[in-house]
């Protein structure tokens, strides 16, 4: 299943410490050999100031307790450079962890440059120093210290450019702390700016968008409403164009939110739309199966997708979560997708028969035959769907139901409603940002 595997794609839009979560999973799945993760590792460190770490690496892949010269160096270095920003930050650094002085900064920022400069001898030299002590901070991996300078170097930061590269390192700082409630508010306040901005070029601003899509994805598969989050990112024209500019691996984690939400389900139509016009460019299991299922009818094709859209799941660093209980280990996301997948199958398969064999819907949903029969049972009194069961003859027999025009009319404007917020979204909120922006 390497052959599905998106950490390569995903990597090269993401900061590099990102990835290494992405590593650490695919390195506990064997899903490519330990030689060639602690390499990746290794590569990866060169670009940091995690030296510690990049020591440990290099003993697990050469077996051995000794360590290069350079990486010796490279520590003295690093431990020097700390030493040096610690003293040159430590007026400002002061001033910061004194509350009753932090208070009396005000959203003017032009007032909180003169009042640092008048009374605390700080000026914007010590400010930029700030943002080098956080940035140096974050290559060390102390991503909460780094953290909290970032935030309050973008309460003094006067430049627009030097406050959003802040901002990507808050972000990426959060979601490494896994305070997802945090990123999610950073990751929003990213795109309001990206939205507004004047960029020198609009392929700035397209890759800015590719950026903030491929980081959210750790926000959206972990937070508690990231599923309609990142159905609502994504379907937005402007990231939706971006996805099929340069980002179509992207459709995967889109297409899994849709099946796996019950409550935006009037979002597939749409989504096969954009599946469908970047199949030449991309696709996998989890297109493929709904490929199969609505537009091809090939429930055989579908089934067998099925069994694939499984796998990849299991080996997706960021759809494969395991959640451990007890002495059981279970993989949520996968348990929703096979049932909503199921589900999908059904109906569809429903909708085109009237008489069905339970043995081999059974086939079809990649269940025992006692299993699909119990499962058709409850779904049918659930879902109050209207048909009934023939235990005799082992059939499942639908009854026709014609859908009368209010409940077509009432569908249609369902989809309506939903295009029209996301349209009154995009046009209200860059304003609203400009208007803060202006402030």
């Amino acid at each position: 299943m390497a052959e599905h595997d998106l950490t390569a794609r995903m990597a090269g839009q993401m900061d590099c410490h990102l990835v290494f979560p992405l590593l650490e999973f695919l390195q506990e799945r064997a899903l490519y050999a330990n030689k060639e993760i602690l390499e990746a590792k290794l590569r990866l460190l060169s670009g940091t100031n995690m030296v510690d770490y990049a020591m440990d690496i290099h003993k697990s892949l050469h077996d051995t307790d000794d360590v290069p010269d350079d990486m010796v160096r490279r520590r003295t270095d690093v431990v020097s450079r700390l030493r040096a920003l610690d003293e040159a930050t430590a007026p400002i650094v002061s001033f910061l962890q004194n509350q009753q002085l932090v208070q009396e900064l005000r959203p003017d920022k032009q007032y909180n440059l003169h009042m640092l400069q008048d009374r605390f001898q700080i000026g914007p030299e010590q400010i930029e120093t700030l943002y080098q002590y956080a940035k140096f901070q974050f290559d060390c991996g102390n991503y909460s210290d780094a953290a909290v300078y970032l935030y309050q170097y973008r309460a003094l930061c006067t430049n627009s450019e030097r406050s959003l590269s802040a901002l990507w390192g808050k972000l990426a700082a959060e979601i490494l702390m896994q305070n997802w409630d945090v990123a999610l508010d950073e990751l929003n306040r990213l795109k309001e700016i990206i939205d507004s901005k004047n960029f020198s070029s609009p392929l700035n601003q397209l890759q800015n968008r590719i950026w903030l899509m491929h980081w959210s994805i750790f926000i959206f598969f972990n937070h508690e409403n990231g599923r309609n989050g990142i159905i609502d990112l994504f379907f937005q024209d402007r990231y939706l164009n971006a996805i099929q500019t340069n980002a179509p691996h992207l459709l995967r984690y889109l297409a899994t939110a849709v099946v796996v939400n019950k409550r935006r389900r009037n979002m597939l139509k749409e989504l096969i739309k954009v599946i469908q016009q970047e199949q030449h460019s991309y696709k996998d299991p989890i297109t493929e199966f709904l490929e199969c299922l609505y537009v091809n009818y090939d429930f055989d094709g579908a089934q067998q997708k099925l069994i694939e859209c499984e796998q990849v799941i299991l080996n997706d660093p960021f759809l494969g979560k395991r959640i451990e209980e007890g002495s059981f280990v279970t993989v949520p996301l996968r348990d929703e997708f096979l049932e909503n997948a199921r589900l999908f199958i059904f109906e569809t398969y429903c909708r085109i028969h009237r008489c069905i064999d339970i043995g081999m819907l059974s086939q079809k949903l990649n269940m025992s035959y006692d299993e699909a029969e119990l499962w058709i049972m409850n779904l049918v009194r659930n879902s109050k769907l209207d048909a009934k069961i023939d235990s005799v003859s082992g059939t499942l027999i639908m009854t026709t139901n014609h859908v009368n025009i209010h409940e077509q009319v009432i569908e249609s404007l369902k989809n309506l409603n939903m295009r029209t917020f996301l349209l009154a979204k995009n046009i209200v909120e860059p304003a609203q940002a400009a208007q803060q922006a202006a402030r």
